[in-house]
């Protein structure tokens, strides 16, 4: 009899940032490296979008990559698609010039960083927003530093996903064939989040909820076809769907598009990073697995450690695991390059 071979994952949420911006950031004044080797760094608040002092942990993985392709192996992921981490993406600040300097310097080196590891680690472009300059920089990365894709926050310069400085980014991904990933990188209420780790137990899943549902009411996702890939499993979004369509059936307000939100939030892709079997599951029932990718959020201490396991665990077809596993990512990279 044939053994099977063990299924392994294509992973969509990683996350690195490169020493050079470490440095750069350490040198304008904007951080304290002094803990990096006890596993903590302090940013500037313009660069963190956290309180001043604060300190942030930061594992050796996220700037020194030489480990992780033996980890990826441990944990049964085949490929990592890297991301800058929220606390290097300027949520906060009101500084376009500062904005666009980290962001240029941290595509810059994230792509440097993974180099010798093509194929394994392979980056996405970080894309700031609230600017007319991130259409530019998403070309950039796509076109020049050869990203996978692209990572988006969820806010920037004040302003929301479905603010008109974008239309021009969203019609570039859409004509390009590029996904992004979107990744909260601010909480809605940073005051009453302050204690127990809330801002990402709680105020991340909330984040990611309220900026998908600006993108639905928004009509960006009616004026553009474009491949968004929502960490965390969508956050709170998946359990939200019924009220959402309640509203645009109730609320003049809320009826912005010519169909229900649910119709526009099956187009969305979606993590598997929900740390919940059940979850996992519910999330395949509702959008199929087709739009269900993993996503460990490694090397943050809340990550998945065993992909594959959490996968089987949810009690999805083999037809269903595998697809999750690395047949919508491989879809989806596949099709730009079809493109």
């Amino acid at each position: 009899m044939t053994e099977l071979p063990e299924p392994t994952a294509l992973d969509v949420h990683a996350h690195a940032v490169p020493r050079t911006l470490l440095d750069r950031l350490a040198a304008d004044g904007l951080a304290d490296l002094t803990g990096l080797d006890e596993g903590v760094v302090r940013f500037d608040p313009r660069v963190s979008g956290v309180g001043p002092g604060a300190p942030i942990p930061i594992a050796r993985a996220q700037w020194d990559p030489s480990g992780r392709p033996a980890e990826m192996a441990r944990s049964g992921v085949d490929r990592q698609l890297v991301s800058l981490p929220p606390f290097v993406t300027c949520a906060a600040a009101d500084d376009e010039d500062l904005v666009r300097s980290v962001a240029r310097c941290g595509n810059d080196g994230l792509a440097a960083m993974l180099a010798p590891w093509a194929g394994t680690m392979d980056p996405l472009g970080f894309v700031p927003l609230g600017t007319p300059w991130a259409v530019s920089e998403a070309r950039r990365c796509i076109e020049e530093l050869g990203c996978a894709g692209v990572a988006l926050g969820t806010r920037g310069l004040g302003r929301e996903l479905d603010d008109p400085v974008h239309e021009p980014l969203w019609s570039y991904l859409a004509d390009a064939g590029v996904f992004a990933f979107v990744h909260p990188n601010g909480v809605p209420d940073g005051a009453r989040l302050h204690d127990f780790w809330l801002p990402q137990l709680v105020g991340f899943p909330m984040e990611t909820a309220i900026a998908a549902a600006r993108l639905v009411f928004g009509g960006v996702l009616e004026r553009h076809d474009v491949a968004l890939v929502l960490a965390h499993g969508g956050g709170c979004l998946p359990i939200l769907r019924g009220r959402m369509d309640m509203g645009w059936q109730r609320k003049d307000v809320a009826r912005t598009t010519p169909h229900p939100p649910g119709a526009y939030l099956d187009r969305l892709y979606y993590d598997s990073a929900t740390f919940s079997p059940q979850a996992l599951r519910r999330l395949v029932d509702d959008v199929g697995a087709g739009r269900v990718m993993v996503g460990t959020d490694y090397p943050f201490e809340l990550a998945e450690h065993d992909p594959v396991g959490a996968v089987g665990a949810a009690g999805l077809s083999a037809r269903q695991r595998a697809q999750v596993l690395h047949g919508t990512l491989s879809a989806l990279l596949a099709a730009r390059a079809g493109s």
